[in-house]
């Protein structure tokens, strides 16, 4: 029942900043604030890999390739998620993805939404 849409992608230079935003369009995450929210991505050719988690009491973890540049956040109150992106690299570019994971194996819990695409031109 939970739809998540994604948005806040675009194209920018090497160096430059983006916000992605994460929400329910139907407005029901009655549990948000017991579920870990994360942000994927998926390049061209690539498998989805998993970019950042956050807790509901705002522990985080990001992977390494974009540790010290991407800070995610959230809002209970408003059951949203960000991805703050800086200093982005050619590389960075792919499709962005939010989701709740569950387990200690960080399982996707909801369907996926459409993505939002991030372009990083050289």
């Amino acid at each position: 029942q939970v739809q998540l849409v994604e948005s806040g992608g675009g194209l920018v230079q090497a160096g430059g900043s983006l916000r992605l935003s994460c929400q329910d369009q139907r407005s029901i995450f009655s549990t948000f604030i017991g579920n870990v929210m994360a942000w994927y991505r998926q390049a061209p050719g690539n498998q989805r890999e998993l970019v950042a988690t956050i807790t509901g009491g705002g522990s985080t973890n990001y992977a390494d390739s974009v540790k010290d540049r991407f800070i995610i956040s959230r809002d209970n109150s408003r059951k949203r998620t960000w991805l703050q992106m800086n200093s982005l690299k050619p590389e960075d570019t792919a499709v962005y993805y939010c989701n709740a994971v569950v387990g200690s194996d960080l399982r996707p819990k909801y369907n996926w939404g459409q993505g939002t695409q991030v372009t990083v031109s050289p």
